[in-house]
């Protein structure tokens, strides 16, 4: 990649329908094509304010199992899928405009967003990208979960997720890696889907929670394999867990050099990465967006801008 990469924007609006995992109800997902440097923004259309929440780690607020943002009142989501299908597409400035709280949970993968953003295609800017490089290795976390980042020789943004489900034979241990790119994505990541353990998916049941979704909603795994499904590939698991890495790491608000692996992470340990790096790691040409531009503020020494 190299530092002089143009910001790119959607060349048209493109929508995506469905229903959301914890709400059921019906929610479009409008993405709209937003000037230079303004980063990724959701809108809240439904709200009478239309308020915009920036994608950035500063606004993420602490909810189980999914990535919430808020700004003021507002909040979105079940961010990380629309986020990592923009990152991998190359998406630096996008409008998200939503008529409900909570994105669409759709078959449970990014699929549906990734083949939205192909059709809209895209445009380049005036401006170079934004790009945070990886100069130092950093890890946050501990031996039972972790992620850690490493520059990456060859100028690539890579993921790689190991699962380890050890009680658990039926997923048992997976490792997937896989170098950022749109075809790469397109063809090995973004069909890949959530998935849960019986037990797991009946206590949300028990708590109120995801009563309207099906096993073809996603996939719930008992000690025989998926139930009432197929796997779409065999470390499908580890291939969602490194999704789920990606659209995390979208919340540093720019592209990424760097390889960065997790162990058993989630999205909470996914976006404390995210702060060390916004900490540790050194700017390449670029203007940062307002949302970024405010993360990133009183940074120390270690993050430098160069050319």
């Amino acid at each position: 990649m190299s530092s002089r990469d143009p910001q790119r924007t959607l060349a048209r609006p493109v929508s995506v329908t469905g229903r959301g995992y914890w709400s059921g109800l019906e929610v479009e997902v409008a993405l709209h094509p937003a000037p230079a440097s303004s980063g990724i923004c959701f809108v809240r259309t439904d709200l009478a304010e239309r308020h915009r929440i920036p994608v950035c780690v500063g606004n993420r607020i602490e909810v189980p199992l999914r990535t919430v943002l808020a700004s003021g009142t507002a909040s979105v989501e079940m961010v990380e899928h629309v986020l990592a299908a923009l990152a991998a597409a190359g998406i630096d400035n996008c409008e998200i405009r939503v008529n409900r709280a909570e994105l669409p949970g759709l078959d449970g993968s990014a699929g549906p967003f990734a083949r939205a953003l192909e059709q809209a295609g895209s445009v380049l800017q005036s401006l170079p990208a934004p790009t945070l490089v990886v100069r130092q290795t950093i890890r946050v976390g501990d031996e039972r979960s972790w992620v850690q980042a490493e520059p990456s020789l060859a100028g690539e943004y890579r993921c790689e997720f190991r699962v380890d489900y050890a009680d658990d034979p039926v997923i048992g241990q997976q490792r997937y890696a896989l170098d950022v790119t749109p075809a790469n994505f397109a063809r090995e990541l973004a069909d890949a889907r959530t998935f849960l353990l019986a037990r797991e998916a009946q206590w949300l049941r028990d708590q109120g929670l995801g009563r309207h979704v099906g096993h073809e909603d996603l996939l719930i795994f008992d000690e025989r394999g998926p139930i009432g499904n197929a796997l779409r590939f065999p470390d499908e698991c580890a291939r969602h867990k490194t999704l789920d890495l990606i659209g995390d790491l979208a919340l540093a608000g720019c592209r990424l050099v760097g390889r960065f692996t997790a162990y058993r992470s989630g999205h909470r340990l996914n976006a404390e990465m995210v702060r060390r790096l916004l900490h540790e790691a050194e700017w390449r040409e670029g203007e940062l967006s307002e949302a970024s531009r405010n993360a990133s503020e009183g940074l120390p020494k270690a993050v430098r801008k160069t050319a």
